[in-house]
């Protein structure tokens, strides 16, 4: 099954990740350094280390800063201006977190203006990816409420729709999450959980057209492909 992908096309899709709440300024350059070796497309900090990750960034990679993490339970305006913050200090894309209950109860009106504001508030300048927690909104909703709260992150502006934080106990991306997602008709970033190549190659089969990884080499390791330097 991997042989279908190359190693290096799947880096081509894979946003880097280190979102520990441990994790410091000399972890986000590890970080920088090994997505450069691994020639992976982005690398994805907590808003704190956005200006620290795009300063060690190379000119290959793209700066991903995470908004309203993990739980979503800002409030919108906090939201948007940690987004403008985040694209001040070098931010290339966004990836926040919609307020899940909001849509398990059927707001998605709320659902629109909190991704809304986010959007107004960093324009077209950066790529936005809403994550909505689609384990959750399955296990606690149905299939239904994980579409209409997709459509409506479309409806305000979204670039993407994200599976997960790999942060919340119902778990994280699925292929079934990642097929009903791709009908909505926005990129789809699956995220949490991808632990091997296979899981990888699932979710691309599925429809995502990007990864979210922070075990990236492991991934990348069961591919066929040139290997880059260690």
């Amino acid at each position: 099954m991997a042989g279908a992908y190359r190693r290096d096309e799947v880096a081509a899709r894979v946003d880097h990740t280190l979102l520990k709440p441990e994790a410091t300024e000399a972890d986000v350059v590890a970080l920088a350094e090994e997505a450069a070796a691994l020639g992976t497309y982005a690398i994805c900090v907590s808003p704190s280390m956005t200006r620290v990750a795009s300063r060690a960034a190379s000119s290959a990679q793209v700066v991903c800063a995470v908004v309203g993490f993990p739980s979503g339970k800002h409030r919108s305006a906090i939201k948007a201006e940690e987004a403008r913050l985040a694209f001040d200090d070098g931010a290339g894309e966004i990836d926040m977190v919609i307020d899940v209950g909001a849509a398990l109860h059927g707001d998605f009106e709320a659902v629109r203006a909190d991704v809304g504001a986010v959007r107004s508030a960093i324009g077209d300048r950066a790529r936005l990816k809403v994550i909505v927690e689609s384990a959750a909104l399955l296990l606690l909703g149905d299939a239904q409420t994980l579409l209409t709260t997709c459509r409506a992150a479309a409806d305000a502006g979204a670039d993407f729709v994200k599976t997960s934080t790999g942060f919340h106990p119902a778990g994280g991306a699925s292929v079934r999450a990642v097929e009903l997602m791709a009908g909505v008709g926005l990129q789809v970033k699956a995220s949490g959980g991808i632990r091997t190549a296979a899981d990888a190659i699932a979710m691309l089969d599925a429809g995502a057209s990007r990864l979210g990884l922070s075990g990236t080499r492991a991934v990348l390791d069961g591919l066929p492909g040139t290997d880059r330097k260690r």
